[in-house]
């Protein structure tokens, strides 16, 4: 089997529990950008004193021993937010219902409203550089939408597991923003 189909192969056959079983939102396709609504959930949250693309997956790890220990299905995306570093679990459906789950010192518990997003869909590995130049992309096409307004900090959304080759994982960029008012009518 050469090489790239073996590949795929692997990135296809991931066991469900490291791909996630259940998506928190669509995914924007690769190459396209959009806007779109993200919706309400239950969050968790682990957090670094240092850059996200410094902290060598700690986060991640954090997160995954919660959800293991308290029997949370793991599910995609998950979010990074660049400084400090932050990374976000959703909570499936289910577990965003539960009473019995508290936060820790090493992982918190939030809620967050359904937010408005610019979004790039991005190819390859999860790295700064890639992320960097989807980023470039974003800004240049929000330069040229003025309707929308940004909102907030750029973050990353990474859909695939650590285990997936960086030729086929797929994220995304986002930049929270808002719909700019028309503009009123001209007085007459």
């Amino acid at each position: 089997m050469k090489l790239p189909h073996l590949l795929l192969a692997m990135a296809t056959f991931v066991p469900s529990f490291l791909r996630g079983t259940e998506e928190a939102y669509p995914r924007t396709p690769m190459g396209t950008i959009e806007t779109k609504t993200l919706p309400a959930a239950r969050l968790m949250l682990s957090e670094s004193p240092k850059g996200y693309f410094e902290a060598d997956n700690g986060l991640f790890m954090k997160l995954f021993r919660y959800i293991d220990g308290n029997q949370i299905p793991m599910t995609a995306p998950v979010e990074a937010r660049l400084q400090p570093g932050v990374m976000v679990f959703y909570m499936d459906a289910g577990s965003a219902k539960r009473t019995d789950l508290q936060p820790t010192a090493l992982v918190k518990l939030a809620e967050t409203p359904a937010r408005l997003v610019a979004a790039i869909g991005v190819r390859g590995s999860y790295s700064r550089e890639n992320f960097d130049e989807a980023l470039a992309k974003l800004k240049a096409w929000l330069a040229t939408h003025p309707e929308w307004s940004t909102q907030g900090e750029p973050y990353a959304v990474y859909w695939n597991s650590p285990f997936v080759p960086g030729i086929f994982k797929h994220s995304e960029v986002h930049i929270p923003v808002v719909a700019k008012p028309a503009p009123a009518p001209a007085a007459k």
